[in-house]
């Protein structure tokens, strides 16, 4: 069911009134799809505000795990260096790949918390990872990317 059904007034459906049609916007949600750029998807999507709107494995809060993550954040892990840590005093592992400042996980019509085992990897790569059900990571993902931010939205329908 789209927004536009429910004949609210105009200014409970926007959350701002600038888009810009270079980014990636989500433009509607409802139960078993995700609309980006009008674009329909039932099936799990990550994607930023530039670039490509990628599948997501996930098919359900259950199959997220930190590779999943990793996946949908377009980051994977360097291969380590025994002996970085003589070097280094930052603990963070090495990372490939432009580091969002935040993930926002959309796990559907509920928000479920992921257990920190799975986030523990990323959190620990320098991403903030926020878990909530997929609208509210929906509306979130918007507000961010319209302030310019660098989020990924990795978001189960």
């Amino acid at each position: 069911m789209r927004y536009d059904q429910f004949n609210l007034p105009e200014s409970l459906l926007k959350l701002h009134s600038d888009t810009t049609s270079a980014l990636n916007s989500v433009t509607a949600y409802g139960p078993g799809f995700v609309e980006i750029n009008k674009i329909r998807f039932d099936h799990a999507i990550a994607f930023g505000p530039q670039g490509d709107i990628a599948r997501w494995a996930a098919r359900d809060p259950s199959d997220i795990s930190s590779d999943l993550l990793f996946s949908a954040a377009r980051l994977s892990l360097a291969p380590a260096d025994p002996m970085a840590f003589l070097d280094s005093d930052d603990a963070r592992p090495t990372v490939v790949g432009e580091r969002p400042e935040v993930l926002l996980v959309g796990t559907g019509d509920r928000h479920i918390m992921l257990e920190r085992t799975i986030l523990d990897p990323l959190i620990r790569a320098g991403v903030g990872v926020e878990c909530m059900s997929t609208a509210a990571a929906a509306r979130t993902y918007n507000v961010l990317m319209a302030e310019g931010r660098l989020v990924i939205a990795a978001l189960i329908p």
